[in-house]
């Protein structure tokens, strides 16, 4: 393991590129199919999921709450949830990491078992929001112990069952928050209707990805406007296929309108509710290409990036690689919309705004995004703050800048383990 301090420099391509990718299962996809598995009313064959710190983080909090999984050809045999615990009076830890996902599926997963459950990780995940999901699992009839902090760590009593039922959230944080009451829905006794309330919420695909696995585990979702319902039902699915990660190949998608080469991503999905398929229809606009055929999807720029105006709500974990890319743009770009950023592993616009301009960028906060102007930048330290999608973002820098030197690159364990062997092979 690499330590904090230790840097990865960032390979500079020596010109067009032309390389085959293959990027791991998405970690998005990966997570929810093991929290299904998890409630499903036999065990489910997970196939070609992400073996990542997020990923084996989900299958360690499933496993202390009582579904245990056996490693299997090419991914994971997950059983449901047991009846209870021998001992249920004995607290069971809960280790999130810096894994949102973890930190907003599982609790339900604890109301519906038996005896108390302790969530913790990282410091870092002290500080992400998580206090509208636990008021709206109280709602729903948990027992939660958070001495009023609204963030881990915090204690969940589980009682044998959730009685569900309506409840108002405020999602407008993260999708997240309504994906985990979903989730967990076809589990509760009365199932549950889910009221947004507050402002709009972020990376709608997300939730249509929610929506398709819960049908391919047999539950039934509706939607009416603001209004999510799930009925109580048995979940099964017997085997479930993960998708490519198309928001960690990202990067990728950007090296070669980058570098005005081309880059082939293996087994691209042709239908997908993945956040990251929004690439395709960006490369137009970047002025490159994108065909996407059975093979895959194939991208080529044309050595030529114009400065954009972007709305990135929907598709904000794209933002930092975005970021990067357009600041070799032959203009001034705008990321608005993602405002919810500065929730996510550290605060992403702060972050980008502050790495990118120490290397020569003119990159400004706004409100809502960043304001991207073009200058000549130069080489040096780009710190990552723990998080992956950062480590990506510098990759993409440093493939026209010498001298990126990437802080903590390991980091990037959360979604890609060996992306930068990955990116050095595709330099060649």
């Amino acid at each position: 393991m690499t330590d904090a301090h230790d840097t990865w420099t960032a390979p500079v391509a020596e010109g067009p590129l032309d390389a085959d990718i293959r990027v791991p299962g998405s970690k998005s996809i990966t997570n929810r199919a093991y929290v299904l598995a998890a409630l499903a009313s036999a065990p489910t064959r997970v196939r070609t999921p992400l073996d990542s710190r997020d990923a084996r983080l989900m299958l360690g909090a499933i496993y202390a709450l009582g579904a245990h999984s056996q490693g299997s050809i090419g991914g994971y045999l997950v059983h449901p949830l047991g009846p209870g615990r021998v001992h249920p009076e004995e607290t069971v830890r809960v280790e999130l990491g810096n894994a949102g996902t973890v930190a907003r599926f599982t609790p339900a997963l604890a109301a519906l078992g038996t005896g108390p459950a302790l969530f913790d990780g990282d410091e870092a995940i002290r500080r992400r929001p998580i206090g509208p999901l636990l008021k709206a699992l109280r709602g729903l009839g948990a027992r939660i112990d958070d001495d009023r902090r609204e963030a881990p760590p915090f204690t969940v009593h589980g009682e044998g069952g959730l009685r569900g039922g309506k409840v108002d959230l405020d999602s407008s944080a993260s999708s997240q928050f309504l994906s985990a009451l979903l989730l967990a829905g076809p589990s509760f006794q009365q199932g549950v209707t889910v009221r947004l309330v507050g402002g709009a919420v972020p990376s709608e695909p997300h939730i249509a990805m929610t929506a398709e696995m819960l049908r391919r585990f047999g539950a039934t979702v509706d939607r009416e406007g603001a209004e999510f319902h799930v009925a109580p039902t048995r979940l099964s699915c017997p085997e479930y296929i993960v998708e490519p990660d198309l928001s960690t190949a990202a990067p990728f998608v950007a090296a070669a309108v980058a570098t005005g080469g081309t880059v082939r991503i293996a087994g691209w999905p042709q239908r997908t509710t993945q956040p990251g398929d929004w690439l395709r229809g960006l490369m137009p606009v970047l002025g490159a290409t994108a065909e996407l055929d059975e093979g895959g999807l194939t991208v080529t720029g044309s050595g030529t990036i114009p400065g954009v105006e972007l709305d990135l709500h929907d598709v904000g974990e794209l933002t930092p690689v975005i970021a990067a890319l357009l600041c070799f743009a032959e203009g001034p770009s705008i990321i608005s919309g993602v405002a919810h950023l500065r929730g996510h592993e550290t605060d992403r616009l702060t972050a980008l705004a502050t790495e990118l301009s120490s290397l020569g960028a003119d990159v400004r906060e706004t409100e809502d995004g960043l304001r991207i102007t073009p200058a000549p930048l130069h080489g040096g330290k780009f710190h990552t703050y723990d998080d992956h999608r950062l480590v990506m973002a510098a990759a993409v820098l440093g493939l026209r800048v010498e001298g990126v030197e990437v802080e903590n690159p390991e980091t990037v364990g959360k979604t890609f383990p060996g992306f930068s062997e990955a990116w050095t092979s595709m330099l060649g």
